[in-house]
């Protein structure tokens, strides 16, 4: 990465992430290709797991059973440790795939099914060669290979590809169909909805960290709250009056009782003594009717130079892409030596990896 701007040297920024107190695995603070300790292939081997497969017969009723994997559909499904074991396993599988490691092959003989009702570059190159690197192969379905709930049913469409399949992944629109697929597939179900986010090496520990969001509150503010409500942070949502959070997800996040949540409607306030300074696009996949009317209703929440000097010299600048320059966020930020938006996105690669290989048993 580039030499920080003057202003980003003189405070000294968060430590290597250390995911888990108990973790030997730490993360480096500036190298997305990197990281302090290398993972060994035997720390990678399979634990004994009730572990799904395509072969598998099903049950009489199609529906998972008692002794199922659990599907990824929400980051506050799972405890605080397993979501700090899958981070670490990340940490782990990055690792290994950076030293050059190729005969850990975990997904060897497996296959996945990727549906995307959005399409997504991202998603589907970094879901679909993650497991290619692990060894396993991957289908894309998109729009129109199965129109799912349109030419066939949900339910129907999760029993037949639970008979093809270890494993589904899907982005879809309605919140309805990644119930339904999981709660009829027999085999795990991972939700991509708009991108998981990622803890990465940059920010230190995530524990006291102050995450600030500016843009639109019906966005990736959601899966931050999900986050807050499994390890403690500072999180801070800034966006117009109107275009709050869903209020029954703050409340969850809030009574957790883990993060201190802010849900304000200033930008240069909330971004002060930032860690990361996180922002998304203002009219999302659906909502581009909506755009000018967005534009005018979103000025104050640019995410521009002065507002990035506002946060502090330890802040980091986060999108998961793709963003309009000029719009959310000026192109001077994208290219800053404090935006991480590319060793961010690479990063959700090894993320949904270890994601994977936790619903897998391995």
């Amino acid at each position: 990465m580039a030499a920080m701007a003057s202003h980003h040297v003189s405070t000294p920024r968060s430590p290597a992430l250390s995911l888990s107190s108990s973790s030997s695995t730490t993360l480096t603070r500036f190298s997305a290709v990197s990281l302090s300790s290398p993972a060994t292939f035997s720390s990678l081997r399979l634990r004994d797991s009730c572990q799904a497969s395509s072969v598998t017969s099903p049950t009489t009723t199609d529906v998972k059973g008692s002794c199922d994997l659990k599907d990824f559909l929400h980051i506050d499904d799972f405890d605080t440790e397993t979501i700090k074991k899958i981070l670490d396993k990340a940490s782990e599988v990055k690792a290994l795939l950076k030293s050059g490691e190729r005969n850990y092959l975990p997904f060897k003989g497996k296959s996945m099914s990727m549906i995307f009702a959005k399409p997504s570059m991202r998603t589907r190159v970094s879901f679909e060669t993650g497991f290619f690197l692990l060894g396993g192969h991957a289908l894309y379905l998109g729009p129109d290979d199965i129109q799912m709930g349109k030419r066939e049913e949900t339910r129907d469409v999760a029993r037949v590809l639970s008979r093809y399949n270890d494993i589904i992944l899907a982005r879809v629109f309605a919140h309805q169909d990644i119930l339904d697929l999981a709660n009829y597939s027999s085999v795990p179900v991972v939700n991509d909805y708009g991108r998981c986010p990622l803890i990465i090496e940059h920010i230190g520990q995530v524990e006291g960290t102050k995450v600030v969001y500016v843009g639109d509150g019906n966005n990736m503010v959601h899966s931050w709250l999900e986050l807050a409500s499994v390890i403690p942070f500072h999180f801070v949502c800034a966006c117009p009056k109107g275009f709050e959070p869903d209020k029954e997800r703050v409340l969850k996040a809030e009574q957790a009782g883990l993060s201190k949540i802010e849900i304000v409607n200033d930008a240069k306030e909330a971004v002060i003594g930032a860690d990361v300074v996180y922002s998304d696009v203002w009219a999302s996949m659906g909502q581009k009717d909506e755009a000018e009317y967005r534009r005018k209703a979103f000025q104050g929440f640019q995410v521009d130079e002065a507002l990035m000097k506002l946060a502090g010299p330890k802040a980091y600048f986060m999108h998961c892409l793709p963003a309009e320059r000029g719009v959310e966020v000026t192109n001077g930020v994208v290219e800053a030596p404090y935006s991480i938006v590319f060793p961010q996105a690479e990063n959700r690669m090894h993320a949904q990896n270890a994601i994977m290989l936790h619903l897998l048993g391995f």
